[in-house]
């Protein structure tokens, strides 16, 4: 006999309903289908079940597509993963094909493109350098990005221009194909780069100078402002390996631009990461759309696989 003062519930009368009547959420209607060799990435596509993010992922591509056509804003807001990833191929034919407007970096991004465009390599080794200081101070990457920057002030025009025109008259040439900075400079298409001072390593260099990375970054800021306009009624950003500063950017354009009079409603916001992070979600996914429409979508998975699969649908959407 237990010693406990009270005995299990008798479960004789519990009211029970039939499957059929209580349905479920989830049929068969909206399972997978098997994918057949030669299907392609379209029969991929298809093939996906129309259950979480199988739909959600196709709802991006059909969004991304739908800005192109209606001419409506695409922008692509990244941090350093990506491009340490070796993705920048993959953005620069998107952004030929018409699927990028904008990029937003962070500085992370930003110094690892401007390290590829110049040796070739990137991403130093932090662990074997950091134990006697020799993290972050590699002398090129400290010395002429900072002297971009301190140009681009001159010449009254944001960081991310700064760079790409540096990049441009730089004499290395021999990796500019690899170069999302320097291809978006030569098509036209604006980069912003968003800097927290400290966070990046050419911020220790001696050449630094903060003023004018402040000022160069603000005026990035204003500017993403007015590519964020175009997001009216259609457009789309996509936050890609960012978990914190830009978000928290993206956000206060959304607002700045609201403040200001612009109408900013009925548009598409993506988070892509292996990790969701609580700003993304709330500062891409969800607050952008309270009261005013439109839809956010967070898509989990590794930038290496998910950015060229949806530039594969896209592309075959194209054909």
């Amino acid at each position: 006999m237990s010693k406990y003062d009270r005995r299990p519930l008798d479960f004789t009368n519990l009211k029970t309903v039939g499957l059929h009547e209580r349905g479920g959420k989830v049929n068969t209607a909206a399972f997978a289908s098997v994918y057949h060799k030669g299907a392609g990435i379209t029969g991929w596509l298809d093939s996906l079940p129309h259950i979480l993010v199988g739909d959600s992922f196709r709802a991006v591509v059909q969004a991304v597509s739908a800005a192109r056509a209606r001419q409506r804003a695409i922008i692509w807001g990244m941090g350093g993963h990506v491009i340490k990833c070796g993705l920048a191929p993959v953005l620069i034919d998107l952004m030929h094909r018409g699927y990028a407007t904008a990029f937003a970096l962070n500085g992370s991004a930003a110094i690892h493109d401007f390290e590829i465009a110049l040796a070739g390599h990137t991403s130093e080794d932090v662990e074997a350098v950091l134990p006697d200081g020799r993290f972050g101070s590699a002398e090129e990457t400290g010395l002429e990005m900072n002297r971009a920057i301190a140009g681009a002030d001159l010449e009254g025009i944001g960081l991310g221009e700064g760079l790409g025109r540096w990049l441009e008259l730089a004499a290395a040439k021999n990796h500019a194909w690899a170069s999302l900075v320097l291809q978006a400079y030569r098509n036209g298409t604006p980069v912003t780069v968003h800097v927290a001072i400290g966070t990046d390593t050419p911020h220790t260099h001696p050449a630094a100078d903060a003023a004018a990375i402040g000022t160069c970054s603000h005026r990035d800021f204003r500017l993403l402002c007015a590519y964020v306009t175009d997001l009216n009624d259609g457009g789309v950003y996509l936050n890609v390996g960012s978990a914190v500063v830009l978000p928290e950017v993206f956000l206060k354009s959304v607002s700045a631009v609201r403040n200001l009079g612009h109408t900013l409603a009925n548009f598409t916001t993506v988070n892509f990461d292996f990790l969701q992070h609580y700003r993304p979600r709330m500062n891409v996914v969800e607050r952008p759309h309270a009261r005013s429409g439109g839809t956010g979508y967070a898509i989990t998975g590794h930038h290496e696989l998910m950015v060229p699969l949806l530039a594969a649908a896209l592309i075959e959407k194209d054909s």
